[in-house]
Formats: structure tokens, sequence, C-alpha cells
């Protein structure tokens, strides 16, 4: 308190929280973030390289878009960033009833299908959290293991040839499951499915009396109730459609890129999508940016690492020093400093 009055007095520097931001100026700060923070990474790659960063970021850029397929890949790991889960029962419909249900029943089903088997097990966890008060992330952790070990058992079962301790690519003759080509790509269909996911759902959490609930819930549960809102009902609500998209994530990964199923199948990119919804403040498109952009430097620096002969952690390294600046512009997007008006 002291120290306060002290400033006060002096004209000292002060921080406030913003009333609001323009796009614009939010904007700003945070392409200036990236521009520090590529100098940063400008000097560090000096440093342990002794190479020109031009050159090595140069060879980013390459490695993420410097062709049709790399772009393509790009787009569609961008994509799965957006909507993520393992489709363990897409593989198991597509092993077992692949080639005996015609194409267009096919495809709804496991669409479908996936979505509900999301859904279940998204509402497990919120089941607990609404009626006992469970800590939702390490249950769903713990659900993360149930679900891997689930998988580790059908490669077991599904596992061809036999022995191999792998599934291999399902269907690979017939083809039966698989998402067609559009736009002349094999990840056509993912594009258009995720990005209209993605349109939805900012409608939903902006427009929609259950996007305020959920709004309203994350803020504070004790607020929600004096408001009338069910909490219980919402959180329930909320993970069972969360749990619906991440299954029809799984259905695109492995309908629509990997057309195989294994411990591997998600690759991480669940607990990379949390930092992007995050980062993103729960806007979809937003996120769409963050995940472009942490594709755009993981697809990049795999690129540097081979062309430049270098360890792999640089990549990690300069990717790291940028969510850094990234994340740090957060502060004065929400914050302000200012001098304080001098005591008389």
């Amino acid at each position: 308190m002291a120290d306060s009055a002290s400033a006060a007095k002096s004209g000292g520097w002060m921080m406030s929280r913003r009333e609001n931001i323009s796009f614009w100026k939010a904007a700003l700060i945070r392409i200036a973030a990236v521009a520090l923070g590529l100098i940063v990474c400008a000097v560090v790659i000096v440093l342990l390289t002794g190479m020109n960063p031009i050159a090595v970021y140069g060879g980013i850029v390459s490695g993420a878009v410097g062709s049709t397929r790399r772009l393509w890949v790009t787009i569609r790991d961008t994509m799965f960033l957006l909507v993520i889960a393992i489709g363990l029962l897409t593989a198991a419909i597509m092993i077992h009833y692949g080639d005996t249900i015609p194409a267009w029943i096919l495809f709804p089903v496991l669409f479908l299908t996936s979505a509900a088997a999301g859904a279940v097990w998204g509402m497990i966890p919120a089941f607990f959290k609404a009626h006992w008060g469970t800590n939702e992330t390490l249950f769903t952790l713990m659900m993360n293991y149930v679900a891997s070990q689930i998988v580790n058992y059908c490669i077991i079962l599904w596992e061809n040839p036999a022995g191999s301790n792998k599934v291999g690519t399902i269907n690979r003759a017939t083809k039966a499951g698989w998402l067609p080509k559009l736009f002349g790509s094999d990840y056509g269909w993912i594009v258009i499915i995720v990005m209209a996911f993605a349109v939805l759902m900012f409608f939903y959490l902006r427009r929609t009396k259950h996007g305020y609930e959920i709004a309203v819930v994350g803020e504070s549960e004790n607020t929600a109730r004096y408001a009338g809102i069910n909490v219980r009902k919402v959180i329930i609500r909320t993970m069972a459609l969360s749990g619906a998209i991440c299954g029809i994530a799984g259905f695109l990964i492995v309908a629509g890129s990997s057309h195989t199923i294994s411990t591997s199948t998600a690759g991480g990119r669940g607990f990379t999508a949390i930092i992007v919804a995050w980062m993103s403040k729960f806007n979809t498109f937003w996120m769409l940016l963050v995940s472009f952009f942490l594709v755009f430097m993981q697809n990049g620096t795999i690129q540097i690492a081979s062309q430049f002969n270098l360890s792999e952690n640089i990549g990690d390294i300069i990717t790291g020093i940028l969510l850094f600046f990234i994340i740090g512009s957060d502060f004065f997007i929400t914050y302000r400093l200012h001098r304080s008006a001098a005591e008389a």
C-alpha cells in the first residue's frame, strides 16, 4: 500500500486493466510480438549454429509451403488441430463393414457413430464433475490412458499381418471407407468439414443462448446459478458436444488421412490443441490462425533440421521463443502501463 501511495505521489508507473481494445490495435501488438520473437530467434540461431537466420527462415517457409504437397499437408494438420481424437470406432466399422455397406450409407454411419462414441466418452467425466465436483483435468487425462489401452487391445485383435503388432492400412485394395478426393486432393473433404464446424461453433458460442450459458458458467458457477442457469446441465451438454466433435475428428483422421489406427494416431495433437484454444480465447477463427502458425513452424522446422543438418531441437527452440512472445503479448492487450497522476 505504501509503495502504491508513493507511486501516486511521484507520478510513477501503474498498471490497469483495459476496458476494451480495438481489433487492429490488438493485431498490431501481436505482430510486434512476432517480430521481436523473430529477432531473438535470429540471435539464437547465429549463436548456436553460426548460420544466416534469413536462410534458416527461408528453409522453414519451404518446409511448410514450399510445394503443393507440403502446402496440403500443412493445411491437413491445421485442420486436425481444430478437432482432435482417436478414431477407434471408425477403424472398427471400416474393418468389419467397409466392403459390405454401400458408400452412401457407410460414410454417414462412420460420421454419426464416431460422434456418438465421442459424446459418450466426454459425458463420463462431465457427469462426475457436475454431480460430485471431481477435477475434470485429471479425470480426462486418466480417460486418455484408458483409451490408449483400448486401442492397444484392438491393435492386437486386428493386427495385419498376424504378429506384426500393427493394423496396417485398412482396405488398401478397395479403399472402402476412405474419404474420396475433393479439389484434386485427398484432404479436400477434411478442409470443408472442419471449416464448416469452425463457422458453426463460432456462431454457437457467440450468438446462441447455449453459448452465453457456457461463458457465464466458465466465468463463475455461482454467478450462473444466481442467474438461474442449470450448471450441471451446461457442463454435461458442453462436454457431450465437445466429445462428439472429437469423435468426428477421429473419423476424419482415420477415414480421411491415415486409414489405420494406432496409439500415435492423435499424435499428441490434443495437448497442442489446448494451447491453441487458450491462445485464441476460444474464438474459432483465431484458432485457425494459431493452428496454422504452429503447424507451419512444426513442418518448417523439420525441413531445416534436414536441410542444414541441425538437431531437431532447434525447431522446438525457435517455436518456443515465438510462443513466449506471442503469449506475452496478451499481457499488453489485457493491461496497459501508464503514469499515475501526481497528487497535489
